[in-house]
């Protein structure tokens, strides 16, 4: 007698091998059985003709602060995705105080401070990388959890935040010993490597180094590569970031990863993306990519996200505006009031016109004006036209034109612009290529901004609508593979498959239900968060159930009683643990009795 059996379903291992329709047999968390044969369970959900797979991985995420208050990571958990990575981008919550994470993490990736900080202030007990994995599974987590440890963290614990953004300050040799001892602490505990940022455009929140770049931008390299060999000896990650303004140390982090006469280190940058304004760097990444993994023998991988790449922002709030030097101007004043007269002072205006026409220099985003469109105004004569031709209309050069309606709309101005991936031919080459990885979400951050919870889905139906018009170029089980077992393998989690002996992370897909709803823009409230309103998308159709250890988390657009809330089903999970772990039943009940 199974647990919980999945009948009829179409069975996707998460190696790519073809798939067959299976019965799958569910016992004490974990795939029992696997067979065409008829199987007794206390619970069956009928699953003909429909795929079952192993749940997803988003490798990319800034759930740092939401676990905490959230642990159900709801809206991941409903479009399929059973384990998430944290800790990206040189940023964790692991060693410094509340208030430093705090003015690291809140305007850099565009999170609420209001309700973070506080959250840290009442949460943070721990200040070593095995008390947070075990504060986490403390907590009634709904998926599994792995992270990175942030540079930038261990950076400021280390010299303090003032002196670890101050570009005349190297760290002395006893506070680099002891960053590699942080980070050493840290592969003990079984998190996955080091997260790192050396883009300058990534600043520093509140009021002490307000406007700084990120800690990790300012170390030295040779910082860089001590820890990189420590990661190499232990067969960590290193995930990062290159500067995007010099670009030039995107070689040195190529150096770190090639082989020649030594392990290659596992690299992971972000991000590949067709972008509307270099539009040819998207192919020298990928022959860059080829070359180095293929004949200088290095473990290098670009992230990116397989989807139009569409950014929404409300009035100037937007992280692309900290690209050029008026933007990053407005951006470091908190005050509306205090902003407003900046954005209307004559010389700052010619400033920004001049930043904003400018054709050539580093960028991600296009800065056109005629290519964002603006989605929600108090003055509704203006919405749904782009900001260009409104300029038009009225005989003003379009940054103007932006800046008089941020002054008078303020926040209640929203618009939207799509800065790459616009082209169907790219995001075919993201999914295929094997030097990209399916990832960059950035999930739990840029709430206003961006929602790619569900690219998993979105990638499955660009394929299933590729194979039904019968010009594939890829295969669905090729494409599971690529969002489960292919990224599982590569950062040594015990996730992304669906075999007998295999922790039972399951999501059931229903094919029907990958439509263009799956692409469409909605907004829901974070109780968490004090009903602040997130950007998300829904595909309840599409995704008929999540099952975590066994347990049905999610099912037809409902999660289950006390999920996130009373009930732990999801882990930490740590570097190279063995196949199949999952929590005792015992301590499951323990937990619900003491809840």
């Amino acid at each position: 007698m199974h647990d919980l059996v999945i009948e009829g379903g179409l069975w996707f291992d998460g190696e790519g091998s073809a798939p067959a329709v299976r019965n799958i047999g569910i016992r004490e968390g974990r795939v029992a059985a696997i067979d065409a044969g008829p199987m007794e369970g206390r619970r069956t959900i009928a699953a003909h003709g429909q795929w079952v797979m192993p749940g997803f991985l988003d490798t990319h995420t800034h759930y740092d602060a939401e676990v905490l208050a959230s642990p159900g990571l709801m809206e991941s958990a409903r479009h399929g995705v059973t384990t998430v990575v944290m800790g990206s981008c040189s940023l964790s919550a692991v060693y410094s105080s509340p208030l430093d994470v705090a003015d690291l993490f809140t305007r850099v990736e565009a999170l609420p401070r209001d309700f973070v900080l506080p959250l840290l202030e009442q949460s943070k007990t721990w200040d070593t990388p095995a008390g947070f994995a075990a504060h986490l599974e403390s907590l009634p987590l709904g998926i599994n959890v792995a992270s990175y440890i942030g540079h930038s963290d261990m950076r400021v614990k280390v010299m303090g935040l003032e002196r670890a953004t101050d570009e005349r300050v190297e760290p002395t040799e006893h506070e680099r010993a002891q960053l590699r001892e942080m980070l050493t602490e840290a592969l003990d505990a079984g998190f996955l490597g080091l997260s790192t940022m050396t883009n300058p455009w990534d600043k520093v929140d509140g009021e002490r180094c307000r406007s700084r770049a990120l800690p990790s931008t300012y170390a030295p390299w040779n910082e860089y590569a001590e820890l990189a060999k420590l990661l190499r000896d232990r067969g960590g990650i290193l995930q990062g970031a290159p500067n995007l303004v010099t670009k030039y140390n995107l070689f040195l982090y190529l150096k770190e990863s090639v082989g020649w006469g030594r392990p290659p280190l596992k690299t992971t940058l972000i991000t590949a993306a067709d972008t509307k304004v270099d539009p040819w760097l998207f192919g020298a990444v990928r022959f860059l990519l080829r070359l180095v993994n293929g004949s200088l023998g290095a473990d290098f991988k670009f992230q990116s996200v397989p989807a139009p790449f569409e950014v929404y922002a409300d009035g100037i709030d937007l992280v692309v505006f900290e690209e050029f030097g008026s933007g990053e101007a407005a951006l470091h004043i908190a005050d509306e009031v205090e902003r407003n007269a900046l954005l209307q002072d004559p010389d700052y205006r010619r400033r920004f016109r001049k930043d904003c026409d400018k054709k050539w220099g580093p960028r991600v985003w296009h800065r056109d004006f005629h290519d964002a469109e603006i989605v929600a105004c108090p003055d509704a004569s203006i919405v749904g036209q782009s900001f260009g031709r409104v300029a038009e209309a009225r005989g003003l050069h379009p940054a103007d034109l932006f800046l008089d309606l941020v002054v008078e709309h303020g926040r209640a101005l929203r618009w939207r612009t799509t800065i790459a991936n616009h082209r169907p031919e790219a995001i075919e080459r993201m999914i295929t290529d094997p030097n990209l990885q399916l990832s960059f979400a950035d999930s739990g951050a840029h709430l206003r901004n961006m929602a790619f919870y569900n690219f998993p889905v979105r990638v499955l139906k660009v394929v299933h609508e590729a194979v039904q018009s019968g010009r594939s170029f890829t295969t669905v089980e090729q494409a599971v593979h690529a969002l489960t077992g292919k990224l599982a393998s590569w950062y040594g989690l015990d996730a992304g498959r669906l075999r007998v002996g295999d922790r039972a992370d399951v999501a059931i897909i229903d094919p029907v239900g990958l439509d263009d709803t799956v692409d469409a823009y909605a907004e829901a409230p974070m109780p968490a968060f004090g009903n602040y309103a997130r950007m998300v998308r829904r595909n309840d159709r599409a995704v008929r159930a999540t099952i975590v250890a066994g347990e049905v988390i999610f099912e037809e657009g409902h999660f289950a009683e006390g999920y996130g809330r009373s009930r732990r089903t999801g882990r930490f999970l740590r570097a190279g643990e063995a196949a199949g772990t999952v929590l005792p039943p015992a301590a499951i009940r323990a937990e619900e009795v003491a809840a």
